[in-house]
């Protein structure tokens, strides 16, 4: 049923609860990960020059370190947990428009089920959902199951 399921990530508690509900759904179905994080181009635009919004554009993060460690922690974690179960991961990272570029990538490489937390790292919580979230929700065409951090308890 599941070959590819996409886990988008930020890294946060949210997130990583995600991830154990993707990599239990990947062990069932023998199924392959895909952790994307994604740069917003908007929230790393402020402030910036065009030269440094160009360069992250093309996956250059030059001095800013701190974002491409924030990147690679959070896709690592997605590895850690698969490895335990022996499942495959593909890890990228992408710039621009978190909803988009989401969807984007569940429509362009064959994923057959996006799995993300309710809420992430950015901005105020909305009553239901987060504002990606809910944009990936009304992106795609990809099934989306939405698992919230407080679920666990």
């Amino acid at each position: 049923m599941y070959d590819n399921i996409l886990i988008p990530t930020d890294g946060s508690d949210t997130a990583n609860v995600a991830v154990d509900h993707a990599v239990d759904l990947a062990a069932k179905y023998g199924a392959r990960l895909h952790a994307l994080y994604v740069v917003d181009i908007d929230a790393v635009n402020f402030g910036l020059g065009t030269e440094q919004v160009d360069r992250i554009k093309q996956g250059n993060f030059g001095e800013m370190t701190e974002l491409q460690d924030k990147a690679e922690s959070a896709t690592g974690a997605v590895v850690s947990a698969a490895e335990e179960h022996d499942i495959e991961v593909h890890e990228e990272v992408r710039v621009g428009t978190p909803h988009d570029v989401i969807a984007g990538y569940a429509d362009n490489n064959d994923i057959d089920l996006v799995v993300m937390g309710s809420h992430g790292r950015s901005g105020v919580r909305r009553a239901l959902l987060g504002s990606v979230t809910e944009r990936v929700l009304r992106s795609t065409h990809v099934p989306v199951l939405v698992v919230d951090e407080h679920e666990a308890e």
